[in-house]
């Protein structure tokens, strides 16, 4: 999955993590991630299947002590929360001085998101997708600084063969992470 590719750029060895918005598991699971939070009981049994430590709750209000983790990460979850700035700043929150938030976005600008806004399907019906530059305004707004992006997706999924190589930046594909810094 070209998405894992780019996530993998930017995720932190051998540290503590946390996929805020877990969801079935999957990217916590292939990412090695061991913690995950979710309000769903149906995708918690998943991603426990999935050999995931997860614990029921919202982003907004996590269960963790402050200075808990090395890194979190957000994974196609920022576009699906009512208070964004508030799930970023109690990721802030959990977060070890200088650690590290990894933010999976389907960029707003892009033909992908540009194509799932019109196409309304039903996974994002009720998504509300971000710019880079508006995710980034977030993040610091949340107390993040020194960010890295890194893009993936350049076609559409069902034109995609193979694992498709992430770059440096954004502007052409339609999956981008963002790493930003706790200050």
């Amino acid at each position: 999955m070209s998405e894992l590719e780019a996530l993998k750029k930017v995720l932190p060895k051998a540290s503590r993590g946390l996929e805020i918005g877990v969801g079935t598991g999957r990217f916590a699971s292939a990412l090695r991630i061991t913690m995950g939070i979710d309000p769903s009981y149906a995708m918690m049994e998943l991603a426990i299947e999935r050999g995931v430590n997860v614990r029921r709750g919202a982003g907004e209000d996590l269960p963790f002590f402050e200075n808990t983790f090395d890194y979190a990460a957000i994974i196609i979850t920022l576009c699906f929360v009512k208070d964004p700035v508030k799930v970023l700043k109690e990721a802030g929150r959990v977060l070890k001085k200088h650690g590290k938030l990894i933010i999976g976005i389907i960029d707003k600008d892009s033909f992908l998101g540009k194509f799932y806004q019109r196409k309304k399907s039903i996974f994002y019906k009720h998504a509300k997708f971000f710019s880079v530059k508006e995710l980034v305004n977030l993040l610091k707004a949340a107390g993040f600084s020194r960010f890295t992006h890194y893009q993936t997706v350049f076609y559409l999924p069902e034109k995609i063969n193979s694992i498709e190589k992430s770059k440096r930046g954004f502007g052409e594909g339609g999956f981008v992470v963002t790493a930003g810094e706790k200050k």
